[in-house]
């Protein structure tokens, strides 16, 4: 609980703006299922709860939403992660159970908890499972530690893996790198070096790097700005996430080449932004589409819920969309990437064009 009555108003005391949840309203709905299949007693606390397998909790989000796309589970498995790194949810071994801060919701919040978790249906299941989900739990749960296990033992979710990188330091500087990991990993823009002392101070900085690197993940420099993106040889090696659809991928391309490559032709953006304040039309977008209207509208709608791309107004003007802000998360190679494959989409028969097919038959 907040300390000697503190409650969040501090950060408004010393004008620091509350960390945003990325895409906070899927979240918040992914813990709902969560809560909704390790809440089976309702007349007991809801911390600890009963342990349930992934692929439940995933069914249960599918009946909340009401989609069962591909792309509506990365997600949840992203949301997932989300609640995991701060503690809400506990997911190990395709094994799903609520964290340690559920414990901290107030007695008098369980009546509205309550109502909360049978409103929400229950999910379809496809077919008989062959092994019921206690049996699935029970295999999937580790075994009981050792009575000799030292009493300064941690199991805490997400922290023990970087406790060798970790125990060098003073309680203070841990707490200052968890948090620019935090910071780095969930924000939806990058971050002032100036607010994280670890961003700050290039020996912290160096082992942010390396808990970073054993998730898969990179710094991402944007001046004295920063933020986490894909390491270079995980994309290479292996696309994360399955990433969107066919559908999606045309969409996001005629995006990036109304609201970037054609601004940047005529001179109006720096050679090497992938932000814009130049918006696709709607209408720009409909006209140089063959996808139906229903279709476009989907792929720029699950575009949007990925942080692919923005919506904006543009005054009394029916606004378009530009690059949302995971482009902020595109290392140096990754930016390279993704402008020759523009070249190769707006152009196949350019010299430009010809140029990047030869340099990359020549790698």
């Amino acid at each position: 609980v907040w300390p000697d009555g503190v409650t969040p108003s501090l950060l408004e005391e010393h004008q620091v703006p509350p960390m945003p949840v990325e895409r906070a309203g899927e979240t918040r709905r992914v813990l709902a299922a969560v809560l909704k299949c390790c809440w089976a007693d309702q007349s007991a606390d809801p911390w600890p709860g009963e342990p349930a397998p992934l692929e439940r909790v995933l069914d249960t989000y599918r009946a909340l939403i009401g989609r069962t796309d591909d792309l509506m589970r990365n997600w949840a498995i992203g949301a997932l992660r989300r609640l995991h790194d701060s503690a809400w949810v506990v997911v190990a071994g395709g094994i799903v159970s609520l964290g340690p801060r559920c414990a901290l919701w107030p007695v008098e919040s369980h009546a509205v908890l309550k109502d909360l978790v049978r409103r929400i249906p229950e999910p379809e299941r496809r077919a008989v499972p062959v092994v019921p989900d206690a049996g699935l739990v029970a295999a999937a749960l580790p075994e009981p530690a050792a009575p000799d296990q030292g009493a300064g033992s941690r199991a805490e979710p997400g922290v023990a893996e970087f406790d060798d990188l970790l125990s060098g330091y003073d309680e203070r500087r841990r707490a200052e790198l968890v948090s620019a990991f935090m910071v780095v990993e969930h924000a939806a823009e990058p971050v002032q070096e100036a607010r994280f002392a670890a961003l700050r101070d290039p020996a912290l900085r160096r082992t942010l790097t390396e808990m970073l690197a054993r998730r898969g993940r990179t710094l991402v420099q944007q001046r004295e700005r920063w933020i986490s993106g894909y390491a270079d040889e995980l994309v290479r090696d292996e696309p994360p996430g399955g990433g969107p659809g066919e559908s999606e991928r045309a969409v996001l391309t005629l995006v990036l080449v109304h609201s970037v490559a054609i601004p940047r032709a005529e001179g109006l953006l720096p050679e090497d932004s992938w932000l814009s304040p130049h918006p696709a039309p709607v209408d720009e977008l409909r006209r140089h589409t063959q996808l139906p209207i229903g279709e476009l509208e989907s792929a720029l709608r699950a575009l949007r819920h990925a942080g692919l791309v923005t919506q904006v107004k543009a005054g009394e003007e029916a606004g378009g969309y530009v690059p949302g802000p995971q482009f902020h998360r595109l290392t140096p190679e990754a930016r390279r990437r993704l402008q020759e494959e523009l070249i190769l989409a707006a152009g196949p028969d350019t010299p430009l064009a010809v140029a990047v097919r030869a340099r990359r038959a020549a790698r």
